[in-house]
């Protein structure tokens, strides 16, 4: 069970790994830069991606170590990331089907465990003293804040419309219910402040025995995105993963096109990124 009193199940992102690949903004090169100087990466030492997804980070960061792993409870993600290390060739890279909860203590050391995310679905604090025995001794943390399904409402001049993402919300409670779907169950943490998000994690880190918090801040970029990236971007969601519409799939996302063209007739839109905090934390 999750620190959300939420119990983890194997539906959580059910269908969702493509999606998640075409819908999901892809992470920066500034943020890969910034984290190479920041670790003065080098080609050494073995990285893990926690909550891996389908390999977002993994694949970009996995070039800078001599071996990366990608540890996932989604055997849909692992499987797309498979695919996409072996699009991007990729060799350097295993695939480890587990929740963190049960990370073994003989799969390190590590010289790097990131997190992008993906902390919250899990038993934090558990979670956090097992990566601090499963680092090597100047081993790191690094927790990726980042928000890459959706946009904000942003100063920087845009191109073409902004999604209806609000308009969007409401069309999945009109299918799905008004509570936010996780897998098999709800969840209701998300109301939660990034704020005190951000302070309850540090304590956990602190209490598992990190220490010395370093923060990287990326600014966010406008993105152009296509009627069919928006619509991934939604199914890429817990909240509204495929398996949840059943047998109204087809019907959600004919009306979700439809609200889509409704904005923008040809079909392209413009986003102001969030920007991207980055902590880390020293064992």
């Amino acid at each position: 069970m999750s620190d959300l009193g939420w119990e983890w199940d194997s539906s959580l992102y059910a269908g969702s790994a493509a999606y998640y690949v075409q819908g999901r903004v892809p992470y920066t090169q500034e943020l890969v830069d910034a984290l190479v100087a920041a670790l003065a990466l080098d080609g050494r030492g073995r990285l893990l991606d926690v909550g891996c997804g389908p390999g977002s980070l993994t694949l970009l960061l996995a070039p800078w170590f001599e071996q990366a792993t990608g540890l996932d409870a989604d055997a849909q993600m692992l499987a797309e990331a498979a695919r996409q290390a072996d699009a991007a060739g990729i060799t350097n890279v295993g695939w480890v089907n587990l929740r963190a909860e049960d990370l073994p203590p003989n799969l390190g050391p590590f010289r790097a465990v990131t997190l992008a995310q993906s902390f919250h679905w899990m038993d934090r604090a558990r979670v956090a003293h097992l990566l601090h025995g499963a680092l090597a001794t100047d081993g790191v943390v690094v927790h990726v804040h980042a928000t890459t399904h959706e946009g904000i409402d942003g100063d920087l001049p845009l191109p073409y419309p902004t999604p209806p993402r609000r308009e969007i919300d409401d069309l999945v409670k009109r299918f799905l219910g008004p509570h936010r779907r996780a897998g098999k169950g709800t969840v209701s943490e998300f109301s939660i402040s990034e704020a005190d998000r951000g302070r309850y994690e540090a304590e956990i880190y602190r209490a598992a025995g990190f220490v010395d918090p370093t923060r990287i801040e990326i600014p966010g970029h406008v993105v152009v995105r296509s009627a069919d990236d928006v619509v991934a971007s939604v199914f890429s969601l817990s909240s509204a993963a495929p398996h949840l519409f059943g047998d109204r799939a087809h019907d959600f996302d004919a009306a979700l096109r439809e609200l889509l063209a409704s904005v923008s007739p040809d079909g392209r839109f413009s986003e102001q990124m969030r920007d991207t905090a980055v902590d880390v934390w020293r064992a």
